[in-house]
């Protein structure tokens, strides 16, 4: 056990000191110390019933043979920071987290690691740290929020808030409904309710083998999560006993797993950001290519929210992530798990209840997967958009561009309807280092759904978009305008080109033009030049790397 080094042998006499002063009985210095580190916070929708996991966490902890200590990590909740200079702190935050669970973990020799989390940077940033620590570590997320009702219909949290403000600027809702879907639309504890980036996230941690079964898909008010996060705390001890590190989980078999199940699930783009950076933590180099590859390969088998009509609480009634491993059994490989067992053995032990929200592979929503990698001369080193969230008639297209500087310059157009029929939105300068923050542009995509413009404008940006954003929506463009990508030069009428079925995303320009347009251009000058963001805006690499710190 690592925590002999602080608990053993003469010297170490003033180290049990501080510990006995924090309670723990002498009887429990010799077991195994477990360090539990929770994003419980009263700003997240998604983290406010913790309190209640904790408990469980913590009599499942002793219930095995271990001693808990619980430490707190932060979180941000994207859809308040949503839209405004908040948004900056979102991926950043990221590496914030990683780097404070790491610091805890390191400083006070802990055996092993329960990560309780639940939402969009605070899923990837633990599982980062555990590779990162490599100790054994467990993954409690803690569960998709129930879907909000109105008038007979069910509501959640994209289309009914953030595209609800398109359709009333467009006049196509009251202030009487408006005002309701405001109360109505996110019922209580949990994160949003479709496979968007949390749940996509907490999906992507029990594909890759880091949570229980069930795990993912069990709603935040259940008691099966409250059962989950129970056998979780017994579990780690288990896991410390037998030595079951991360990295003997995370290796590059359950990154192939991972991605899989988010294509089949048609998950959000923001995967294509945090999984390379899990896997880097792990030690493994996963290039962005790897996820078109499997993409052609893997069936979208889940209509979802925000593309399609599903809800979490229903993928987990038709058996959750274990059912969808069953589903793609033959597709996958067969790795170990925290659980005790292997992908084969959870895939074969599983049900499928309804064959409507989990297709069989012949009955395919579609013939590949969620996600798609673009190249071209717009994005050399690639661009990624959710092709499953895109209709037919606008996976192939060509319109004008329209070019704002930040998402505020582009929104403030959208809803005083200068952009129109035709138009490609390109919102640049938001990239990682640009930013920084590589903000989220749900509002503006949002607003372009909201307002019946979805099949008529396309929206292409250096910064990346929430697990809500549907339509044709590329992000993710390397190299990001900041530091020079081609993004910087495109200028109002400018005709650009997409073409998700052949992956190429182009400007209409000779390469002559660009390359006498990039000796032009000047580099602008740092929108945040003091604080966290200055210094992450210097270090951190490019969307196509991962957005990971260097």
């Amino acid at each position: 056990m690592k925590s002999k080094i602080i608990k053993e042998g003469l010297e170490r006499l003033p180290h049990r000191a501080l510990l006995y002063a924090t309670g723990i009985p002498k009887s429990q210095m010799s077991k195994p110390f477990i360090g539990v580190a929770t994003s419980f916070t009263d700003l997240i929708p998604g983290h406010i019933g913790m309190r209640d996991l904790e408990r469980f966490i913590e009599k499942g902890v002793h219930t095995g043979g271990g001693y808990p200590f619980f430490f707190g990590i932060p979180g941000i909740c994207d859809g308040i920071a949503m839209g405004h200079s908040g948004m900056h702190y979102s991926l950043a935050s990221r590496e914030l987290i990683a780097d404070m669970v790491e610091s805890v973990a390191s400083a006070h020799q802990l055996d092993g690691l329960v990560l309780l989390t639940n939402c969009d940077k605070i899923t990837p940033g633990m599982l980062m740290a555990a590779g990162r620590l490599n100790i054994p570590s467990i993954v409690v997320t803690a569960g998709p929020m129930m879907s909000g009702h109105y008038k007979g219909r069910r509501l959640n949290l994209t289309s009914d808030t953030f595209e609800a403000v398109g359709k009333f600027k467009k006049g196509l809702i009251k202030q009487k409904e408006l005002e309701a879907l405001e109360i109505c639309a996110c019922p209580g504890a949990g994160s949003c309710q479709g496979m968007y980036t949390a749940n996509t996230m907490a999906c992507v941690t029990e594909a890759l083998g880091m949570s229980m079964e069930g795990c993912a898909t069990a709603l935040a008010v259940s008691s099966k999560k409250r059962r989950i996060a129970f056998e979780s705390g017994m579990k780690i001890v288990e896991l410390i006993k037998k030595n079951i590190t991360p990295r003997k989980i995370m290796n590059m078999k359950a990154f192939e797993n991972a991605i899989i199940v988010d294509l089949a699930l048609g998950g959000s783009t923001n995967t294509a950001l945090h999984i390379p950076a899990v896997a880097n933590d792990a030690g493994i180099k996963l290039p962005l290519e790897l996820f078109d590859r499997l993409a052609k390969k893997t069936p979208h088998i889940a209509d979802m929210l925000p593309g399609g009509k599903n809800y979490l609480e229903d993928l987990d009634h038709a058996g959750g992530i274990p059912a969808v491993i069953k589903r793609l059994k033959k597709k996958l490989n067969n790795n170990i798990t925290v659980s005790g067992k292997s992908i084969y053995q959870i895939a074969d032990s599983a049900e499928i209840f309804d064959d409507d929200v989990i297709r069989p592979i012949e009955k395919a929503h579609h013939k590949e997967g969620g996600i798609a990698i673009l190249k071209g001369n717009l994005a050399p080193d690639g661009a990624v958009v959710k092709q499953s969230a895109v209709s037919k008639e606008m996976m192939k297209f060509e319109g004008i561009a329209i070019v704002f500087n930040s998402e505020e310059e582009a929104m403030k157009a959208i809803l005083a309807g200068k952009v129109k029929a035709g138009h490609v939105v390109v919102v640049r300068y938001e990239g990682p280092k640009g930013g920084p923050g590589m903000r989220e542009m749900l509002s503006p995509t949002s607003a372009i759904a909201g307002m019946g413009m979805s099949n008529s404008v396309a929206l292409i940006t250096d910064g990346r978009f929430s697990g809500g954003t549907r339509g044709p929506c590329i992000g993710h463009i390397s190299p990001e305008a900041m530091e020079g990508g081609p993004l910087a030069i495109v200028r109002n009428g400018d005709k650009i080109s997409i073409n998700i079925p052949d992956r190429r995303l182009d400007v209409k320009l000779t390469k002559e033009e660009i390359g006498k347009r990039l000796k032009l251009w000047k580099k602008p000058e740092p929108k945040i030049k003091k604080g966290y963001l200055a210094r992450y805006a210097r270090f951190v690499s490019s969307a196509g790397e991962g957005a990971i710190m260097k």
